[in-house]
């Protein structure tokens, strides 16, 4: 039995500043005129093709609703009304299901890279456009907001996806969407790396590298986004062992796509399952062993004359404001 946890969490990215120290270089994404591909997108598309044919495929749903639960939580949040909505890598419409209980959205727009995949949405009431999320096709400021569930952790030039999701957005639209954080699978990717280290005498990327939250806001920010907000949620969910995990992350669709991706052999697999089990299990076998999915929420504003603006420094008073000697 699945047992998910989740403990949300605040963290000010948005408030941070990382300083230049010595022996310190940031990291910095490719840009969108880079022709460095970390993933490899056909592979992804025929992975999650394959995941979602699958006759038990919403046995594997269960973060991607949670998550889901979570955006429209935000989404209530927001006080106001959104007459059109674009559900970006919108998959089998688990968001649009949702968003049938609520009065905030009008109209939902369903978008997906595969057609195939949309073959499986049950959602078909709502209007499907198939195209790809680097040249998104619509016109300029046609949407109110757009919604992202666990998908744009694939892919391989998010800044210049950023920029597409603004130019689409009305002035005054919201961007709303959650990613997968850099601790997501820590447990798995130490415990691979350890085995084939050992067995094979190196190693390769078996988990695939995920995004920093001083990271996404600085993106955020370069592609001109304006009351920039993120926080972040711990999602653990315990497997009867290593295996399972890797079971699940197929039927999800996001096992490893990235390049140069290579097979793992039979002894290496089971020399990683012992290590997951002895690293972070239980005292018992029964107990199982844990896996941490770190979810990145971000919320980003196309700029508008409307919106509040910053106060300039020194605006503010400082001490206390003590009038008529009291």
């Amino acid at each position: 039995m699945m047992i998910v946890k989740y403990t949300a969490k605040f963290s000010p990215f948005c408030m941070c500043q990382w300083k230049n120290s010595l022996n310190f270089k940031p990291l910095r994404w490719a840009s969108s005129k880079s022709t460095m591909n970390i993933f490899d997108k056909k592979t992804k598309i025929l992975q999650r093709e394959r995941a979602a044919s699958q006759e038990d495929s919403n046995v594997y749903d269960y973060l991607k609703v949670e998550v889901a639960k979570m955006l429209l939580d935000r989404v209530a949040d927001v006080k106001r009304t959104f007459p059109s909505a674009l559900d970006l890598g919108c998959g089998k419409g688990i968001i649009s299901e949702l968003l049938c209980e609520t009065d905030a959205i009008h109209h939902v727009t369903q978008f997906e890279n595969s057609e195939k995949i949309l073959q499986y949405n049950p959602h078909t009431d709502s209007t499907t456009v198939v195209g790809d999320e680097e040249a998104l096709p619509f016109q300029d400021n046609s949407f109110d907001l757009v919604l992202s569930n666990l998908n744009l952790h694939w892919e391989n030039r998010l800044p210049q996806v950023l920029k597409e999701i603004k130019r689409v957005l009305k002035p005054d639209g919201c961007l709303l969407g959650a990613v997968y954080g850099m601790d997501t699978l820590f447990e798995l990717r130490c415990a691979l790396q350890l085995a084939e280290t050992e067995r094979e005498g190196g190693m390769g990327v078996r988990v695939s590298p995920m995004i920093q939250g001083h990271q996404l806001s600085s993106l955020l920010f370069n592609a001109g986004y304006s009351m920039v907000t993120l926080d972040y949620d711990e999602l653990v969910v315990r497997y009867p062992s290593m295996f399972e995990v890797m079971r699940d992350l197929q039927g999800m669709g996001e096992n490893n796509a990235t390049q140069h991706r290579r097979i793992l052999h039979r002894d290496t697999l089971l020399a990683a399952s012992s290590i997951y089990q002895a690293m972070y299990g239980g005292e018992n076998y029964e107990d199982g062993v844990p896996a941490s999915f770190q979810i990145l929420f971000m919320i980003g504003w196309k700029p508008d004359k409307s919106q509040p603006k910053p106060l300039k420094p020194g605006a503010v008073p400082k001490g206390f404001n003590v009038k008529d000697g009291n």
